[in-house]
């Protein structure tokens, strides 16, 4: 059984989708394993009238892990578990063998000369995407969940 923090349970036997991939960490690889998930998700009804959201923030999620976590560098591979339970909750959960990182000690993009950064929008964008975000394993595992109902805990 796996359990996010909020007591919410993705019970394996209940999973009506559990989906692992592992992919080169090469940014190219990034759009066409979000396409194929995206369209197992679209399929099973997962949180569903929320696939763009989901989209978005697993395209961040693995391009964070690829460019921060892996330095792109292909030899190195990125593991992204997605998870859909019977009542269309679904968990994503993406994992890079790099050092981690200090989630807190990300300046906010929408503060002060941050605003004009080309980059380090993509942790900001996923928790404003998503219903739970959570960095585990010292930064090197984010857990994005979306729910059905937002506010059903």
């Amino acid at each position: 059984m796996q359990s996010d923090d909020s007591g919410h349970d993705f019970d394996a036997d209940k999973l009506v989708l559990k989906l692992n991939v592992k992919l080169a960490a090469d940014r190219k690889a990034v759009d066409h394993v979000v396409h194929a998930i995206m369209q197992v998700v679209r399929k099973m009804e997962c949180a569903p009238e929320t696939e763009d959201a989901v989209e978005l923030a697993l395209t961040e999620a693995l391009a964070n892990a690829i460019v921060h976590g892996a330095q792109s560098d292909p030899s190195k591979s990125i593991e992204c578990d997605v998870a859909c339970d019977q009542h269309g909750d679904l968990l994503i959960v993406v994992r890079d063998p790099g050092k981690g990182f200090d989630p807190s000690a990300i300046p906010s993009p929408v503060v002060g000369q941050n605003i004009y950064s080309d980059h380090g929008r993509g942790i900001f964008l996923i928790n404003q995407l998503m219903d739970e975000v959570k960095f585990h394993k010292n930064g090197t595992e984010i857990r994005m969940i979306k729910r059905l109902k937002p506010d059903s805990k």
